[in-house]
């Protein structure tokens, strides 16, 4: 398979042309010119779980980034086609991909295309503060809300409440189709996270640090404490004195577990490692027991993992590997 050429966003208007000279054939090759439903784009995969439970065979649904998540993605021609025939654009918002879907519009040349934020149909009330430092932004935002909403089941069933709406209204006569199979995937939805507190049920290790800013809303969900991070900054790691300060934490307030993500080599080396050997032999906290729990932020996937079934997948293996990992 012939690799992806990445382009720069400058790039992208001028691209748009050449495909159109090309002829239909492009876009053809992206999408199934026979299925006559709403072409949907989403930006990620846990997007992508929604949408397509909800969708199933009455709308084509097609994710943006797999393997790249959303703090490191750049566009590529591929994305360029795809978003030249499609519909709708779903993104997550809350300053996590909205940069990238407004070059994104602007580089497919597709002024039809709608792009619907999810992150503003979640009232502000229910939100959470936090940092986003992520590619595509000028500078960081700090102390606005949290974009990770997707980790919070109860996200997302609204999520995906908003999604049948949207799908609904753009193809009427498949309305009854939409509502059937977003009932069926909410009521997913809401046993992953009876059976997630179900698990956790009687555990007394309800405090952990995380490896960066990305599970609030999951510790809310399943009655958690975020007692602190590792990184501040995905991929930035800290220095000597945040490390220490981290330690001396978790001595505080007995911390033993510390979750790291798949996507920054799950913790065998670097910052959470030495974390983990001062927790054990230090004689001032002494959590010998001190463990590392693997917990995945899903914000990246290998495509041909992503089905409609993997966020349901992956949360249930975060919520059996914190069981097993817990006190």
């Amino acid at each position: 398979m012939p690799a992806r050429r990445f382009l720069p966003f400058a790039a992208i208007p001028l691209l748009v042309p050449f495909l159109l000279l090309t002829g239909c054939g492009v876009s053809d090759s992206v999408w199934d010119a026979k299925h006559t439903g709403p072409k949907v784009v989403v930006s990620f995969a846990p997007i992508y779980c929604f949408a397509a439970n909800v969708a199933g065979p009455d709308a084509q649904v097609k994710s943006i980034m797999t393997t790249t998540g959303p703090h490191d993605f750049n566009p590529t021609d591929n994305d360029a086609r795809l978003l030249a025939k499609a519909d709708v654009l779903l993104i997550n918002g809350l300053d996590l991909d909205d940069g990238l879907a407004d070059k994104l519009k602007r580089g497919s040349g597709n002024r039809g295309l709608h792009v619907f934020n999810l992150g503003k149909e979640i009232p502000e009330d229910k939100l959470m503060q936090g940092e986003c430092h992520h590619a595509g932004h000028q500078h960081d935002h700090d102390h606005g809300h949290d974009p990770h909403v997707w980790l919070s089941p109860d996200f997302a069933v609204l999520m995906t409440e908003k999604i049948r709406d949207e799908l609904k209204g753009r193809d009427a006569s498949h309305a009854a189709g939409y509502d059937q199979r977003a009932a069926e995937y909410i009521g997913n939805l809401r046993k992953l996270k009876a059976d997630g507190l179900d698990m956790l049920k009687g555990k007394k290790d309800r405090n952990m640090v995380t490896f960066h800013e990305s599970l609030n809303y999951f510790a809310r969900s399943f009655d958690l404490t975020i007692a602190g991070v590792v990184q501040k900054k995905p991929g930035v790691e800290p220095n000597t004195d945040e490390i220490n300060a981290l330690v001396k934490l978790c001595g505080e307030k007995k911390v033993r577990l510390i979750a790291v993500e798949p996507q920054y080599g799950g913790g065998s080396s670097g910052s959470a490692d030495t974390i983990l050997r001062e927790l054990r032999r230090n004689p001032g906290p002494n959590i010998s027991d001190a463990a590392l729990v693997e917990i995945d932020p899903l914000e990246t996937v290998t495509p041909s993992a992503l089905t409609p079934d993997w966020y349901e997948k992956k949360m249930r293996a975060n919520l059996k590997a914190l069981r097993d990992a817990m006190k």
